[in-house]
């Protein structure tokens, strides 16, 4: 089997963002002194985002990007676009918990220090590779590699971290409005979800239906549920007349340094990105004309 490797920009940035990620999760397992499940958070997308990287580059090489069981055209980008996400998070994360006021031996300091660095340095190499390859006004491309494609990633990407946050402690379950908001973050998702997977699967043209009008019918379906829980879900959890929280405490007693008040305000803040993200998604989809192959 003959093996190909054409040098490229989008090459280069996937060889960067590959050895970036694996120096940061290897040194934070070599002597950042790793106790707290947030490490393990932060090593998974370190090394989930090194070893998909890795696969993409293997299979280019040797030319079976035709005997994959995913479009080629819409995995490579789809998979870049999470990992630029996941070492984001990292990068924010890890610093938090493992670097703000840090005082122990310097060795595993400037091991915490040097993790944080290439995780950022990786996060920056991923977000060039989207760029690389996201698609380019009239060139015909995978769904994924439009705006509307990437902002499903995103989507999908906020609200597993919403999901997080209300699920720890529970905060839906107080009444039928905020049941309501749970509700909408979860449709919204599986549907995102749903499509991404039809897309990277290429099983859109089994669809009974034009899939091009079912994403813009869905895009102001998820505009109209998300407006609503960005409304409702601070209304009901900070109003003292819904039995709210509407200030916050003076400590946190919480061993991740998030106070339950912190956790429902980042849901209110992630309800109103997700709305704008769906906002930003129903106005490209409803004039963009792309073809799916």
């Amino acid at each position: 089997m003959p093996v190909v490797l054409r040098s490229s920009p989008l090459l280069w940035a996937r060889v960067a963002a590959m050895v970036f990620a694996c120096v940061a999760f290897s040194v934070a397992l070599y002597g950042a002194g790793l106790t707290h499940g947030t490490g393990d958070w932060c090593v998974f997308c370190w090394s989930f985002s090194f070893v998909g990287t890795l696969l993409i580059i293997l299979v280019e090489m040797f030319g079976l990007q035709t005997r994959a069981p995913v479009s080629w055209k819409n995995f490579p980008i789809t998979f870049a676009c999470y990992a630029s996400l996941l070492c984001l998070s990292a990068s924010i994360i890890f610093p938090l918990y493992f670097l703000k006021g840090f005082a122990g031996r310097s060795e595993m300091s400037n091991c915490r220090i040097a993790s944080t660095v290439f995780s950022c340095l990786a996060t920056i190499a991923y977000l060039s590779e989207v760029s690389l390859s996201k698609a380019r006004p009239g060139e015909v491309a995978g769904y994924m590699a439009t705006a509307p494609g990437l902002l499903k990633v995103c989507e999908t990407f906020v609200a597993c971290i919403i999901f997080v946050f209300i699920s720890e402690p529970i905060s839906y379950d107080q009444n039928a409005a905020t049941n309501w908001c749970l509700a909408v973050y979860c449709i919204c998702f599986i549907f995102s979800a749903a499509i991404i997977v039809m897309c990277v699967g290429e099983c859109t043209g089994c669809l009974p239906f034009s899939f091009a009008r079912f994403l813009s019918s869905y895009a102001l379906l998820a505009v109209g549920l998300y407006l609503s829980a960005t409304i409702i879900w601070p209304i009901y959890k900070f109003d003292n007349n819904h039995g709210g929280q509407s200030h916050r405490p003076n400590s946190c007693g919480s061993s991740t340094g998030l106070c339950s008040w912190d956790k429902l305000l980042a849901i209110s803040v992630l309800s109103a990105l997700n709305f704008i993200l769906y906002l930003a998604d129903l106005i490209y989809s409803a004039r963009l004309v792309f073809v799916n192959v």
